[in-house]
């Protein structure tokens, strides 16, 4: 066996070949992240027959590579970067260079500390990019809507009222798409005003809706400012291409998750949304052999502190690990106990003993990470009424 240690970097990746018996064959050398960097390292390689490579997975970076690899046959082992964290810690200088982290990476896949790509993966790779994605847009949505209720918060901040404390709605996207202040509402003619929200709103709001706004308008102390009219209407155009562009992220994701047939979703509460993040962040299964070393992944576990007599009365959690992964088990945690009696009953349990609503549900993270481990280890459906 020979093993091929890979430092991921932006442009330039370094790569080193030691045989099993720990002899160094090529020593470190840089090769580009381009596709003539990339024939460079099949050149130095290709005549190991058998070998395997190994890469921390550290982020993005190493997508392009690991798709470049699989697709000619190498057996690649993705390794968690804490692993060669705690190799580097173990030395006792603790150096981190390129070509020293080569080496630790081999030193992980000799101590079988990785997880081989598979089809599925590259799969699941496409998936972790989409959740993630789909997140970070949902973010950026929410600062465009703080941004869009503050300038109504100048020009109308009667209108909340209106809309029942909910501006975020197609009927006063429209509104506000064509008439961006309280003056230019007051000045609309009542025809016109009542056909665009009888229009967007399937009936909701009629005539008589119509001229309470109207009157609405009238009486607002909303500043007149064509500025902020002007910003209102871009934050509008924002909003909807981020809701167009969630659904089409959705769209992919239900693609990929039907694709993969996961028995994630049939946890009460997860979507193909929370499915996805989930699975995608873990990854495969098999890179921990318990329960805890899952939670512990997700940052959920605890961090225990105690010194001589000294023992902390409370715990919180290490908030290590993958971010997305714990933000999807929270969410996951906190439908499950309104969907599933078990956990509805668990939830209660934990508040009768004197446990905060967010104590007793990082309890119920903890149970549900221990069912998440065992349905996807035994490919098994959810079976916990």
């Amino acid at each position: 066996m020979v093993y091929i240690g890979i430092d991921i970097a932006k442009f330039k990746h370094f790569a080193s070949v030691v045989s099993s018996d720990g002899e160094v064959i090529v020593k470190p050398f840089p090769f580009e992240n381009s596709r003539q960097g990339f024939m460079k390292l099949v050149e130095e390689i290709e005549n190991f027959q058998d070998c395997l490579i190994g890469l921390e997975s550290t982020g993005h970076y190493a997508e392009n590579l690991i798709y470049f690899l699989y697709e000619r046959g190498y057996r690649i082992g993705v390794i968690n970067p804490i692993q060669t964290d705690a190799l580097r810690d173990s030395n006792i200088r603790k150096t981190k260079t390129d070509k020293i982290d080569t080496k630790l990476i081999v030193q992980c896949l000799m101590l079988r500390k990785y997880s081989l790509v598979n089809s599925q993966d590259i799969n699941i790779i496409k998936l972790r990019r989409l959740s993630r994605f789909k997140l970070e847009t949902i973010q950026q949505q929410t600062r465009i809507k703080t941004q869009l209720t503050a300038c109504l918060d100048i020009v109308f901040p009667e209108l909340s009222s209106f809309f029942k404390g909910n501006l975020h709605l197609k009927v006063s996207y429209a509104l506000l798409e064509k008439y961006s202040s309280a003056k230019a509402i007051a000045h609309c003619r009542i025809d016109g005003l009542t056909n665009l929200l009888y229009d967007n709103s399937r009936g909701h709001y009629n005539q008589d809706k119509a001229l309470q706004l109207k009157v609405l308008a009238k009486q607002s102390i909303g500043l007149d400012n064509p500025a902020i009219e002007l910003q209102i209407q871009c934050l509008i155009k924002q909003l909807r291409l981020y809701q167009k562009q969630i659904k089409d992220i959705d769209l992919s994701i239900m693609t990929l998750m039907e694709l993969l047939n996961s028995p994630i979703l049939t946890i009460p509460g997860v979507g193909y949304t929370l499915g996805a993040m989930i699975i995608s962040e873990i990854g495969d299964i098999k890179r921990f052999s318990n329960p805890s070393k899952l939670l512990a992944f997700a940052g959920l576990d605890p961090v225990v502190k105690q010194s001589g007599d000294f023992q902390a009365s409370s715990m919180k959690i290490s908030k290590r690990g993958s971010t997305y992964l714990r933000y999807a088990i929270y969410r996951v945690a906190f439908l499950i106990i309104y969907n599933n009696e078990t956990f509805h009953n668990y939830y209660i349990s934990k508040r009768a003993q004197g446990k905060t609503h967010r104590v007793a549900l990082g309890h119920v993270c903890n149970k549900l990470v221990r069912v998440i481990f065992k349905i996807l280890t035994d490919e098994t459906p959810f079976n916990l009424s």
